[in-house]
């Protein structure tokens, strides 16, 4: 089900709780709502939909990609990057790093860890900050 896009930055900026199988269908609308956005947005976290769960979703190449509970283990090459939000109005500056191995944990709630770089990094990273309250 497509949802609503909260703009409320109080909300947004209050930490994530840990996702859990239960929270497949909140994956599931975030999956539909980025889908239903795609022409201004490549990543949503769920407290974009209004749901206080770590869940993110982002688009490679037209495959989306879910990750359950994601956190970056590791990182280096920082860089200067000017991003937007659909949440949020205008652009706005901040660091980012060019390589990053996060650990997630899968729909079945397998663990899984993987390097990213470049584009699909800076992504993961913008979207990991949205499920720590994070206002960019």
């Amino acid at each position: 089900m497509v949802r609503s896009i909260i703009k409320d930055v109080l909300f947004l900026g209050q930490k994530s709780q840990p996702a859990t199988p239960e929270d497949i269908p909140v994956a599931n609308d975030l999956i539909d709502t980025l889908r239903a956005n795609s022409q201004q947005c490549v990543g949503m976290a769920a407290n974009m939909i209004g749901v206080k769960k770590c869940i993110i979703v982002f688009d490679v190449g037209g495959t989306i990609v879910e990750m359950f509970n994601p956190r970056i283990i590791s990182k280096s090459v920082p860089f200067e990057a000017v991003e937007g939000c659909l949440s949020l109005c205008g652009a706005r500056s901040v660091t980012r790093y060019k390589n990053i191995k996060v650990e997630w944990k899968t729909r079945q709630f397998q663990t899984k860890t993987q390097t990213f770089t470049g584009w699909i990094a800076q992504i993961i990273q913008h979207e990991i900050d949205h499920c720590n309250g994070v206002i960019i």
